[in-house]
């Protein structure tokens, strides 16, 4: 085989690497925020940043402990629920309990996401000034291990995905929980009527959320670089996918995650090849984009608006 072709093979099997773990992050991410959104009707916009505040919870795990982050996913991911259900409980379950509206609601996440971000920024300056190690700037791929050339990453992150999909399917519909939890995202009144307790399933729903974005932010840093900012960037892509595949659906969530993911690696790299690297700084640009197109064409998001589609054509 030509080297030419073998490099051109390599290089496309790194792209669709990297492509597949990116979506599998943001489709965590996402299905993490359209969870909250179903129980309490609020957009978190501090989703990004306990995604962040995870990376940084595994970072001081590999520092200061010499734990993995692969080896920490469980510690973090409890962690980053138990600030999940902090933020529900001192925050916004008062404000919910006095009437607070949607807008209001979603201030205080915004509050909320720069008050971690201002912690974070703290933590890293503790970090560098005690181990004298990078905090402000940091990734995990060097930790990484390969199988036949294929980095880690791509197998972690699936095989979570796969995971939380089968325990959330299991829990959701062979549990009393689980349909508890359903009756509260598909009619609150009328399950607190039934006797569900309400505001249990909505801290769980916190808890659950903040966790898995504990679950992703471990894992990000083997794929990107990590700054403090780095939530504030990711949350646009998180939004897009939950919005494009509808945002009170969980199973658009899962499929709008993949397709924003895959769309703004592939997308980016193509127009970088166009137009120079450059062109990464506005790689936002394309979950944007895509938002707007579906906000246009199917408020409801992707996979309702399919199902209309489908109901319409049957009949």
């Amino acid at each position: 085989m030509p080297k030419f072709l073998r490099l051109t093979i390599a290089k496309s099997v790194m792209l669709l690497e990297g492509a597949i773990v990116y979506s599998n992050l943001i489709a965590l991410l996402s299905l993490g925020l359209t969870i909250t959104y179903i129980t309490t009707s609020v957009p978190n916009f501090a989703h990004g940043t306990i995604a962040v505040f995870g990376s940084y919870l595994a970072l001081i795990f590999l520092y200061f402990l010499n734990i993995h982050p692969y080896i920490a996913i469980p510690i973090v991911f409890l962690l980053c629920g138990l600030v999940g259900t902090l933020c529900y409980s001192l925050v916004l379950r008062p404000l919910i309990k006095r009437g607070a509206s949607v807008v209001i609601l979603m201030i205080a996440t915004l509050a909320l996401d720069l008050i971690l971000l201002g912690f974070i920024g703290s933590l890293s300056d503790t970090i560098e000034r005690i181990t004298s190690k990078s905090a402000k700037k940091f990734i995990f791929a060097i930790y990484d291990f390969e199988i036949s050339g294929i980095s880690g990453i791509l197998f972690v992150s699936t095989a979570s995905m796969i995971s939380i999909l089968v325990i959330l399917w299991l829990l959701l519909f062979k549990t009393k929980f689980g349909i508890a939890l359903r009756a509260s995202m598909e009619n609150p009144a009328l399950a607190e009527v039934m006797g569900i307790d309400v505001e249990k399933t909505r801290i769980f729903s916190w808890f659950l959320s903040s966790s898995l974005a504990g679950l992703a932010g471990t894992l990000l840093p083997f794929k990107q670089e990590i700054v403090p900012l780095t939530g504030s960037l990711i949350i646009v892509s998180i939004f897009s996918a939950s919005i494009v595949g509808g945002l009170a659906s969980i199973a658009g969530a899962i499929f709008g995650g993949y397709l924003i993911g895959m769309s703004e690696s592939l997308a980016t790299y193509g127009l970088s090849m166009i137009f120079g690297p450059e062109i990464l700084l506005y790689s936002k640009v394309i979950p944007l984009t895509a938002l707007i197109i579906v906000l246009l064409l199917m408020p409801q998001g992707i996979v309702e608006g399919l199902r209309k589609w489908i109901k319409f054509f049957s009949t």
